[in-house]
């Protein structure tokens, strides 16, 4: 399985969109116009790209090496598709779930990949209505691959916890922060990747896997962080969609510099970290289940700390990478998502806030997307205060 050589750290981001009804917040099926419409304009419209879900658009970037030009191509993407949806009287937001939407009436994207999945995962593959940010970041040698994937293993779950942004499934208060990582996983070839110790091994995984149909090729193995041979790139998968843009460049700088960071460390000779399967399964529940006030494993001898204390100190250590990388701007994000919540939390305020409206929850979305950064839930006015639908309360149920 050849692994395509990749300018080292370079980067590229994929942000998963909602269509939203800009009457009801609810889902709209209409990606497929869309589309259509886009296609016909006069500009490069590749960067918005079909998806499972005909609710749903994704913003691809180009590579690039920083995350500024990145998040350029994302916003020209939004620019390109505002005017189309507008009309339609569709909005753009974004989140790991849509907070009132039954799976059940979402329609699946006309192909036969889509099809055969939901074909083979039943009940499961009809429950994919999911968000997510995935972020690639170029390895200039296969070697490294593997090693820096299971390093990235130790942090992985307090970027889940940062991001986590799927408190609410199908009109529910989940108690989970992230309840997009437990859905998804239900899926055969989702969940926390296997750590393989070399490039053999994985390609005999993936030989047996194809073998015995689980898997056409290599990309429908949908681990929470994988290797894209195509693209040569360590492709991180485990956050929700950010509401915003600014939490989409803290995420991708967030990825490129722990990348580096381990490259270098790699370089240097030094044994890169790991955790056992066990722990990296608990730290990934914990961080779904708690989100910032999770307390996570940090090393093989079990020793724990709260997620946001190891955030704090990992700023400390990754800002001069990022300094070197040209995204200190988009790391120093971080800080104040320390302060205004993550977005799981600032959803949750929202409803406490607003009599537990989930329309509101939905207008808040869509206020953090116009807005292109977090907000404070206390400060922003919302329509939606009253509503005959309100989120209901697993405590209730």
């Amino acid at each position: 399985m050849k692994f395509t050589q990749s300018p080292r750290s370079t980067l590229g981001i994929e942000w998963e969109l909602q269509l939203l009804d800009i009457d009801s917040f609810d889902l709209r099926q209409s990606a497929t116009s869309v589309l259509k419409t886009l296609r016909s304009l006069p500009a490069d419209t590749s960067i918005i790209q079909q998806e499972m879900l005909v609710n749903t658009v994704e913003l691809v970037s180009q590579a690039h090496k920083t995350v500024r030009e990145c998040i350029a191509d994302l916003q020209y993407g939004i620019s390109l598709l505002e005017p189309v949806v507008e009309p339609l009287r569709i909005t753009l937001g974004s989140s790991g779930t849509h907070p009132f939407a039954d799976p059940v009436y979402q329609h699946v994207t006309d192909s036969n990949r889509y099809a055969e999945l939901v074909n083979r995962t039943q009940y499961w593959g009809r429950q994919m209505l999911l968000f997510g940010t995935h972020v690639h970041v170029g390895i200039e040698d296969r070697a490294k691959v593997l090693p820096i994937l299971k390093a990235m293993l130790t942090r992985f779950a307090h970027l889940q916890a940062l991001t986590a942004a799927s408190p609410f499934w199908n009109g529910v208060n989940t108690g989970y922060a992230d309840n997009r990582a437990m859905v998804f996983q239900q899926l055969p070839t989702a969940g926390t990747p296997h750590q393989f110790d070399n490039w053999e091994d994985l390609e005999h995984y993936t030989d047996g896997m194809m073998k015995t149909g689980i898997i056409e090729d290599f990309n429908e193995v949908r681990w929470d962080i994988r290797p894209s041979p195509k693209y040569g790139t360590l492709e991180m998968r485990m956050c929700d969609s950010a509401s915003n843009i600014s939490e989409v460049g803290m995420v991708a700088a967030l990825c490129q510099c722990l990348v580096e960071s381990f490259s270098r460390k790699y370089d240097a000779g030094e044994v890169l970290p790991s955790l056992p399967v066990w722990f990296v399964d608990e730290n990934k529940w914990r961080a779904a289940r708690y989100g910032m006030d999770a307390i996570l494993i940090l090393d093989d001898e079990g020793n724990e700390e709260l997620v946001t204390d190891t955030l704090a100190t990992l700023f400390d250590e990754l800002a001069p990478i990022a300094k070197d990388l040209g995204c200190l701007d988009e790391l120093s994000y971080m800080k104040k998502i320390l302060v205004v919540g993550a977005p799981y939390q600032r959803q949750l305020e929202v409803a406490r806030l607003h009599s537990n409206s989930r329309e509101a929850i939905v207008e808040f979305m869509c206020a953090e997307m116009e807005a292109g950064e977090a907000l404070d839930p206390k400060t922003v006015k919302l329509k939606r205060d009253n509503q005959a639908f309100p989120i209901n309360d697993l405590k209730s149920v």
